[in-house]
């Protein structure tokens, strides 16, 4: 038992020494898994089941303390425990980066979410900044604890339970505020009645907040792989025509075709939208049904043949998700004939 603790304290001053690389593992990891997803192998879900694992730990923080010190004499330091939280911060985030940057539109909303992620997991990382700065301000830091278990949460949970992209967000909202209890509880002040009621009432306006933002949430389990938009596609084949970026309103009446190939890893199934947006205003959406497991995506695609009266202007075709969360576009111009 003597060898096994001097082992456990070694492996802890060793991480300590090397926080920085531990962050790059994390990272490289979260590559492997991407990549190993999109090639069904298992290893890709034992990474996800040691994050999960991770977290059940840190949130079993005070249990793990006591069940260390009555079974084998092991205190463990405020200190210890406060790198063991970085360091699950730190993997967290690193392993579900190459998932949202490999989705995200950067001409869209979704950019703020990434950019987010990629801000917590500098500060991860930035000894100053996390100590100095965001473990001293226990409300900032508990939305910061949240935030990285709302984001791993929406990578893991469709890699271990091939949920959809809508299913895996809800999921990740409802455990993410459930784990934010004990950090939320310690916020608000005891002994006064209206606690209980006030905590359910920022819990809710939490939940209420993600979900109307979830369109700026990249969805990680399910990538546009190609769009076209064509006036013809070969049934046959699956194919599209030529691209086009520019026609005049009297081509438009032989209609046109949107034409996708989504990924979606692992089997998943998931019902996509392509929506139809004319200077901004949606004037169209059709549904399609789509399945994963071909390398190059899902093909599939929709026809609009009706356009309104004065259809000249700036076009755009979104591919979205069941809770509008957007997978890709492209655009072209409709000018007046001459």
């Amino acid at each position: 038992m003597a060898k096994l603790h001097l082992l456990f304290n070694w492996l802890l001053k060793t991480f300590q020494r090397h926080s920085g690389l531990m962050a790059v593992l994390a990272f490289v990891s979260g590559i492997a898994s991407y990549l190993l997803v999109d090639r069904k192998e298992s290893v890709a879900q034992f990474i996800a089941v040691f994050m999960l694992i991770s977290w059940i730990l840190l949130i079993a923080e005070s249990w793990l303390k006591t069940s260390l010190v009555r079974r084998f004499g092991w205190k463990l330091s405020p200190v210890v425990l406060r790198f063991l939280t970085q360091l699950v911060h730190q993997e967290s985030l690193f392993f579900a980066l190459p998932f949202f940057l490999v989705v995200t539109s950067w001409d869209h909303p979704q950019a703020v979410f990434t950019s987010l992620v990629l801000l917590c997991a500098f500060i991860s990382i930035t000894d100053p900044l996390y100590y100095k700065f965001l473990a001293t301000r226990y409300a900032l830091f508990g939305a910061f604890h949240t935030f990285a278990l709302f984001v791993v949460m929406l990578v893991v949970l469709p890699l271990l339970l091939q949920l959809t992209t809508q299913q895996s967000l809800i999921a990740a909202i409802l455990l993410a505020l459930i784990f934010s209890l004990p950090s939320l509880i310690r916020i608000l002040p005891a002994g006064h009645w209206w606690r209980l009621p006030l905590l359910f009432s920022v819990l809710c306006l939490m939940a209420l907040s993600l979900w109307q933002l979830r369109s700026w949430i990249p969805p990680a389990g399910i990538r546009l792989t190609d769009i076209t938009v064509s006036y013809k596609v070969n049934t046959e084949h699956r194919l599209p025509g030529a691209h086009i970026r520019q026609l005049d309103s009297t081509d438009l009446q032989q209609g046109l075709y949107a034409w996708t190939a989504v990924r979606a890893p692992r089997g998943l199934k998931e019902q996509v939208h392509h929506v139809w947006l004319h200077n901004g205003r949606e004037v169209d959406r059709i549904v399609l049904d789509i399945q994963g497991g071909r390398e190059a995506g899902y093909r599939a695609w929709s026809h609009k043949q009706v356009f309104p009266p004065y259809p000249e202007g700036n076009w755009q075709v979104q591919v979205v998700t069941e809770s509008g969360r957007l997978i890709g576009l492209t655009r072209f111009k409709v000018t007046r004939q001459e």
